[in-house]
């Protein structure tokens, strides 16, 4: 039977709940950046042609530089990581896989559709660096399987911890999103990082004009602009030392998470997120516990807000 797939960022069901209109709402159920980077001004080709293969090459180029891709991996831009995730159980037969958790749920059920069992211990791996919701930091040493995935979707908070130096092994992939660092989700863009023989494959899957002609010009922009990234990284690293004093001081204690989200410990984590709602914060919480209620980061206005609820 394949997982439930619960996410964040699914405000609606908070609107069904307690009311108000989007417009109302702050959403701290996901990680996403609340001060995105900024649009560039877009040529109008962007808009009206097809992608074209000079400005694929120029954002993997940039890609490649950003995260500093050994020279003999491949480098794949995706309409997102999500697009990505529910490729990675085609790149083998389906067998056993292991998934540590509790992590992000979507990786469990994207194998479980394609046949393959969750095990303590398989041929292939999903390990997600940091992971999500915890933040726990994987090394070289837990990489031993055949497949080996590694969802580092919030790692350029903390891209010391990021395992790229492997990811021109034979059966490695690793996946990263732009909507979450660069704070920009709608635009849907992510990559596949690794072994050229499973990029191949999933250059393959993916089709012609995977990544729209917008996604291709802004993530250039983006992954070439190392200034915004050092800026960006120190705020959140304060951002989230402040989010942390405010719940502490409410009795929550922090279990872990990233810079650009955070786990508490409380007492009721249901409780507690409905007397957010009542305010009309949106919060996560997750059916494996009672007890754990994670929080994104809130925009610079809505600080008085928070504190306030």
């Amino acid at each position: 039977m394949a997982q439930n797939r619960d996410h964040g960022g699914n405000l609606d069901t908070a609107l069904a709940r307690f009311g108000g209109a989007h417009s109302d709402w702050v959403d701290l159920s996901t990680g996403i950046n609340p001060v995105p980077y900024p649009v560039p001004r877009l040529a109008p080709e962007a808009w009206t042609a097809l992608p074209d293969a000079t400005a694929t090459a120029r954002l993997e180029a940039a890609a490649r530089a950003f995260w500093n891709v050994p020279d003999h991996a491949d480098v794949l831009a995706a309409p997102g990581a999500s697009a990505l995730i529910a490729q990675m159980p085609r790149l083998a037969t389906a067998g056993s896989v292991a998934i540590p958790g509790p992590t992000y749920n979507e990786h469990a059920a994207a194998f479980q559709v394609h046949g393959w069992e969750v095990t303590q211990r398989g041929v292939a791996q999903v390990l997600v660096n940091p992971n999500n919701p915890d933040g726990r930091i994987w090394t070289i040493d837990d990489l031993k399987n055949d497949l080996r995935v590694i969802d580092e979707s919030f790692c350029d908070v903390t891209p010391d911890a990021s395992l790229m130096a492997q990811a021109a092994a034979s059966g490695t992939v690793i996946l990263k999103s732009f909507g979450k660092f660069w704070g920009l989700a709608g635009l849907r863009l992510g990559f596949a990082i690794g072994d050229p023989k499973l990029i191949g494959a999933l250059r393959t899957m993916l089709g012609p004009w995977p990544v729209s002609g917008i996604a291709l010009a802004t993530g250039t922009a983006a992954l070439s602009d190392p200034d915004w990234a050092a800026q960006t990284r120190a705020r959140l690293a304060q951002d989230a030392a402040r989010l942390d004093t405010i719940m502490a001081a409410k009795g929550a204690s922090v279990v872990g998470g990233t810079d650009l989200f955070r786990l508490y410990d409380v007492d009721n984590a249901t409780a507690w997120r409905d007397r957010l709602a009542d305010a009309q914060i949106w919060s996560r919480i997750f059916p494996y516990s009672d007890t754990w209620l994670r929080l994104g980061l809130p925009a610079p206005h809505c600080w008085a807000r928070i504190e306030a609820a």
